[in-house]
């Protein structure tokens, strides 16, 4: 069958997960296989995917094979496969638009962005390699708060003709106007901002379910992270977090049967805690009444590595695109994206979202 060739946008710590990912997975069989949601889909395998172009603006990345700057700093995730081919596939110089926020200029280079001084690639070029590349897919790993760039590389994706899966919370997918793209091209897309495996925000959103479920009232609720990576260094810059929070706080505010009054609900990043690393640190809070109007409150503390745990939620985004293209299938994938998504088109239960991507993957439903 070859394997499903994907270009990325964004060589970070994510990135850096998602390829250890795809060679960690060759030495495995389905029995052993810990950590992935779907050993095949589609007739591919985790370790069937094959990154053919890659972009970035860091100098320490720009130029390097892909397989050595997923090692670069100021990537800082758990390393677990070190030992990783050549690919031949160089990182080019992307545009930097608003990829990059000013205030990172202040801290340590082994914490921030050092943009490179090569020649930023333009549209049209980034087109005409993503077309030459022979590249199927388009990940979209850009920072936080990338609002133009995100639909820069968008387009690009549209006019190379690739399918589309954006895990970053710019509204690509929900956005109609842009959605519209891909379904005219017959292109498919999977939106927006992904979530984790097991994360603070599926985790809140199943607590919340919970509470529905056994009768509680939930009356108030908050969600702090703290992380010590670029991804949170970025958000420092409160200017790039209005469609993170809202994201993060949609995505718990689905699951209610009526939503929380904005001033009890508190979801969205922290702080930033250099130490961490790409350690995760997730504090939920939840208030409610039961039987008899006697108050509870819940607490817990979600302690994960940030970047491998999105990466198996990804590698499963990229094969049910890579099975909509197999099947002529454009426009957004609704069932994958409720599931593999915090903000996508259209919010349903988790439960709901996972039998219909079950069901995508199996053939019962077009999408």
């Amino acid at each position: 069958m070859g394997k499903i060739k994907i270009a990325i946008a964004g060589i970070g710590n994510c990135a850096s997960s998602l390829i250890q990912g795809i060679e960690y997975y060759k030495n495995k069989s389905e029995a052993d296989a810990i950590g992935l949601m779907h050993w095949e889909i589609g007739g591919f395998k985790p370790y069937e995917i094959e990154v053919v172009a890659a972009f970035d603006i860091d100098e320490r990345k720009v130029g390097q094979d892909v397989s050595e700057a997923i090692f670069a700093l100021p990537n800082c995730t758990t390393v677990f496969q070190k030992e990783i081919p050549l690919s031949g596939v160089k990182v080019q110089m992307g545009m930097v638009m608003d990829g990059f926020s000013e205030h990172m200029k202040d801290f340590d280079p082994k914490q921030a962005f050092v943009v490179s001084k090569a020649e930023e690639l333009s549209q049209d070029a980034i087109t005409n390699l993503l077309k030459t590349s022979g590249a199927e897919i388009f990940l979209n790993y850009l920072p936080v708060g990338s609002e133009d760039a995100a639909k820069m590389y968008a387009q690009c994706a549209l006019e190379a003709g690739l399918g589309f899966i954006n895990n970053i919370p710019v509204f690509i997918a929900s956005n109609p106007d842009l959605a519209q793209g891909f379904k005219e091209r017959n292109l498919p897309i999977i939106g927006d901002d992904i979530k984790a495996q097991i994360g603070a925000t599926i985790t809140h959103r199943t607590l919340t379910d919970l509470f529905m479920k056994r009768g509680v009232k939930l009356e108030r609720t908050y969600q702090l992270n703290t992380g010590g990576n670029t991804d949170f260094l970025n958000m420092l810059n409160k200017d790039r977090l209005a469609s993170k929070k809202e994201s993060k706080t949609e995505a718990v505010q689905a699951v209610m049967d009526t939503k929380l009054d904005p001033d009890n609900i508190h979801v969205g990043p922290s702080d930033y805690v250099s130490w961490q690393n790409d350690n995760k640190v997730a504090f939920i809070r939840m208030e409610g009444k039961l039987f008899g109007d006697v108050p509870m409150h819940l607490e817990m503390r979600l302690s994960v590595e940030d970047s491998p745990n999105s990466a198996g939620v990804v590698m499963d985004a990229i094969r049910c695109c890579k099975l909509a293209l197999t099947r002529g299938k454009g426009g957004i994938l609704h069932s994958p994206s409720s599931y593999f998504m915090k903000h996508p088109p259209v919010q349903v239960t988790d439960d709901e979202a996972f039998q219909n991507t079950e069901d995508f993957i199996s053939g019962k439903r077009e999408d």
